[in-house]
């Protein structure tokens, strides 16, 4: 018996792009349709769950309306070499009739009711991931992304230069290099010390010259005596 033919349109219908690099997420939009004047149950399925995250993955499509779903690429070290084999696949049925509000038919979607829904009233699409490296991204290195980062986030050190002060900052003029020629150093920048230079020293009298002054004198006071 043949399948039932999928009643979603899906954009894109038939493969889901992903534009590197990816050393990041990248995220690819899925927009399910509906058509139909009832309410559809869909589900996302994909060979490669650990790869992906899908938001939502499961969910109704109320009559006439639409649903966007974002699928995200998990980083990874890109090979393009590598064989893409990824596929996703969009699951749908008509939700049970009656009348169920929209919260109730939301939590009805589950696993088991998917298990338990007859197989036959199914529909799917399928959809194959295409990966797209610009040509200016040669490399897709994830851990050297993880570097360049760590060093983007470290903050540059500024060198400590200390600040000109005004006066500095003011154009040497000639009346300011004559004053610099006539200006003493101050206190602070002398040095200070008690070791002084010896001076002249007085030049010793002979002892003759003593003893001929007392008899000169005593020969004087000797004749105002007599």
């Amino acid at each position: 018996m043949s399948k039932l033919e999928q009643v979603l349109i899906l954009e894109p219908s038939g493969e889901l792009k992903f534009k590197g690099p990816f050393t990041e997420v990248v995220t690819s939009n899925l927009k399910l349709n509906n058509p139909t004047d009832k309410r559809v149950c869909f589900k996302v399925k994909t060979t490669a769950p650990r790869r992906y995250c899908v938001r939502p993955n499961s969910g109704v499509v109320e009559p006439s309306s639409s649903i966007n779903v974002s699928v995200m690429l998990q980083p990874f070290d890109y090979d393009p070499q590598e064989k893409n084999k990824h596929k996703f696949m969009v699951q749908s049925m008509f939700a049970p009739e009656g009348g169920i509000d929209n919260e109730t038919m939301i939590n009805m979607v589950s696993d088991k009711m998917w298990k338990d829904a007859d197989q036959t009233q199914l529909m799917d699409s399928k959809l194959k991931c295409v990966f797209e490296l610009p040509p200016e991204a040669l490399q897709n290195d994830l851990d050297a992304a993880k570097e360049a980062k760590e060093v983007a986030a470290v903050p540059p050190v500024k060198p400590n230069i200390p600040k000109a002060s005004p006066e500095a900052k003011r154009p040497v003029t000639q009346d300011d290099g004559l004053r610099q020629r006539n200006v003493t150093p101050s206190d602070s920048q002398q040095t200070f010390t008690t070791e002084f230079a010896p001076g002249p020293q007085p030049r010793a009298i002979p002892p003759v010259l003593y003893l001929l002054a007392a008899l000169i004198l005593g020969f004087i006071l000797g004749k105002f005596i007599l």
